[in-house]
């Protein structure tokens, strides 16, 4: 692009009250000063610039002159100027002034440059000058740097520059982060949009490390304040990082949940609250090993255990918020309060995981340090307030659960509240008669309703108590097409997979004897052995093959076992297991997965086959002889592969038994 002429241009002076009245310095005269070899006529040159720039803004508009007199500014000058005012101990009121000028002038053009411009190494290569001079700045001028440097890594190029900085560099933004709020969206931006690319795994790692470092920092900067923003920022970093920059073990985890706890029994704001929980549900979700620990341990001394008041202040705002929430799906709000709730619900989730595990060691106590029973103590009463408490609480979810699919496949999307005229009047409160879906996303895709199953899910699989058993059975028309879509890569755009939490809940509904109609109702065993059988046919075949599906094979079959445990006699459809599991190649070769997990798989499969074979009346069981003997000879063959009396051998020694014609 040609330089354009800007040597008649003047300047139009909008102070005297006149309009139009032309004023000197001209634009031209402006460039020459800042093309001078000399730093003075520089700096008067910047000066008029800034002032002609702030009282112009037809001038503003015009980007080919903008470009122009961006053109004509030492880069170079402009960092003499912000290290003259970035030095330690400097006193100077016109290195001050000199700094202020440089923040200013590089803020103003950061804003009315081009796009094309604004990715050119001459703007962007201020990117580290300006985090340095933020300490000794001014008040004033503080906020300019930040919004610049805001600015600038908007552009892809800029986020990496910053990223790209050394820690060191990093630490004045750092330091003033607890009075600069937007110093942490800085950071969100640099290290989510200018870490990608990093394909190298050395350089993914001094990544890592570098980020893991920043966040030590940011929680020794925000120590005496209520870390609201700082746990906000900690939670959004670790849900939308590259997983392979997420630190591993890192050692700011116990400052993180220490404050967490403080947030959390300080009177919490509705801002706090929303922090403490959503960085609370990435932690356990992130770190399931070593947060539990830290974040729900019980001191001796309290009058009332932690993790029983912490619990509580989660099922409150869960029972609180769900039922309105239905009629907030088109709310601009709705993915703040989403968020907040599943994060609450993974919180949930965690600690009925060490509930019921503290209540086993009860019964049978671990001698290892990290027994539950050391860090959870709660009396016998609160075990059963709270208990009760969960069990409501989950009882409110799966109202909203119910409401929310029937909303999906029969409801009128993105239809405003005010469409509804009528109520409805329930135990949970008033509703609208006609149901709604969201605009913009579909009740599968929404993370909120994988939450609150896996919640659900832990919990009537362990708790023996039928009532939100038979609850759950309402829901079998929802876990079956969540299933069903999530063995559709393509009809789960956002990597939801709902098949183990459905699984783990069929356990426990499937106790009852609604559970039992509801799933057959469904076409339950059709769906469910159907995905079992391709797991079962690719461990026979070089098909690529993850532990992840093997143990999900199993975990269908534990549910089908269930099934047919309960229905005696099977229907003929279902005996097409039988057939397909006489048809199984036992693999020679080894394959991609742990040989353990997989015979255990293939001994659940063998003695879902012989569940059905013996429940058989005689006729079926005299047409499937043939069956029956190939299965015998896969169990002989997987026997001499199992050694010792473990379980899988028990197992593969009982199909032996039941099944010797």
């Amino acid at each position: 692009m040609d330089t354009p002429d800007v040597s008649n241009l003047q300047v139009q002076d909008s102070g005297n009250g006149g309009a139009g009245t032309t004023t000197a310095p001209s634009i031209e005269k402006i460039q020459q000063l800042l093309r001078t070899k000399d730093d003075t006529s520089r700096f008067v040159g910047l000066a008029l610039l800034k002032s002609v720039l702030d009282n112009s803004p037809e001038l503003q508009s015009d980007e080919a002159v903008i470009s122009s007199l961006w053109n004509s500014i030492s880069p170079k000058f402009l960092d003499r100027l912000l290290r003259a005012g970035s030095q330690s101990g400097s006193e100077q009121k016109n290195s001050k002034d000199m700094l202020d000028l440089a923040v200013a002038v590089i803020h103003t053009f950061a804003i009315l440059l081009p796009d094309e411009a604004r990715r050119d190494e001459k703007l962007l290569g201020r990117i580290p000058r300006l985090t340095n001079a933020v300490l000794q700045s001014s008040k004033e001028t503080t906020p300019v740097i930040i919004e610049t440097l805001l600015t600038l890594i908007t552009v892809p190029e800029g986020a990496k520059i910053f990223a790209n900085l050394e820690v060191d560099d990093w630490a004045p933004l750092i330091e003033i982060a607890p009075e600069h709020s937007h110093v942490l969206t800085i950071f969100i931006w640099a290290w989510e949009r200018g870490t990608t690319g990093l394909e190298d795994e050395q350089a993914r790692e001094a990544m890592r490390a570098k980020i893991d470092s920043g966040i030590q920092s940011f929680v020794s900067s925000f120590i005496g304040t209520d870390a609201t923003s700082l746990l906000e920022f900690i939670s959004h970093v670790l849900r939308n990082l590259d997983e392979s920059l997420i630190p591993r073990n890192p050692k700011w985890l116990g400052s993180v949940t220490k404050l967490i706890r403080n947030l959390s029994t300080n009177r919490p704001t509705s801002a706090s609250r929303s922090a403490y929980t959503n960085c609370a549900g990435a932690l356990l979700l992130i770190y399931p090993e070593s947060t539990p620990r830290l974040l729900f341990l019980d001191e001796k001394d309290a009058s009332k255990p932690f993790s029983y008041l912490f619990i509580n202040l989660i099922l409150v705002d869960l029972r609180a918020t769900l039922p309105s929430l239905l009629e907030k799906l088109n709310d601009p709000e709705y993915p703040r309060i989403s968020q907040r709730l599943t994060s609450a619900l993974d919180i949930l989730t965690a600690f009925i995981g060490q509930l019921i595990g503290w209540m086993e060691e009860l019964d049978n106590p671990k001698p290892e340090a990290h027994s539950t029973i050391r860090w959870l103590q709660m009396p016998p009463d609160l075990v059963i307030k709270l208990s009760s408490s969960i069990a409501e609480t989950l009882a409110v979810t799966m109202e909203y659960l119910r409401d929310r699919w029937d909303a999906s496949v029969a409801g009128a999307q993105g239809l405003h509240p005010e469409a509804r005229t009528a109520n409805a009047h329930t135990d949970f409160g008033s509703r609208k008669t006609l149901a709604w879906d969201a605009k913009d996303e579909s009740a599968a895709t929404d993370a909120f309703i994988l939450s609150a199953i896996r919640a659900i899910a832990l919990w009537v699989r362990d708790d023996d108590g039928d009532a939100l058993r038979k609850q759950a059975a309402g829901l079998m028309d929802m876990f079956m097409e969540l299933y069903q879509g999530s063995s559709s890569a393509s009809s789960q755009p956002n990597g939801l997979d709902y098949r183990l939490p459905i699984l783990a809940a069929l356990e426990g509904v499937l106790r009852t004897s609604k559970g039992i109609q509801a799933f057959n109702s469904y076409n339950g065993w059709n769906i469910l052995s159907a995905d079992m059988l391709r797991i079962l046919e690719a461990s026979s075949t070089t098909a690529p093959l993850h532990e992840a599906d093997i143990i999900r094979g199993t975990r269908i079959a534990l549910v089908l076992q269930i099934v047919a445990e309960s229905e005696g006699v099977p229907p003929e459809d279902w005996m097409g297991v039988v057939t397909a599991v006489a048809a199984y190649d036992v693999p020679m070769a080894e394959r991609d997965v742990d040989d353990g997990v997989l015979l255990d798989f293939q001994a659940d499969i063998l003695q879902l086959a012989k569940t059905l074979l013996t429940n058989a009346n005689p006729g079926m069981r005299k047409r499937y002889v043939h069956s029956a003997r190939a299965i015998r000879g896969i169990a002989e063959q997987l026997r001499g592969r199992v050694e010792g009396d473990s379980d899988t051998a028990r197992d593969l020694q009982d199909v032996l038994s039941a099944l010797d014609v």
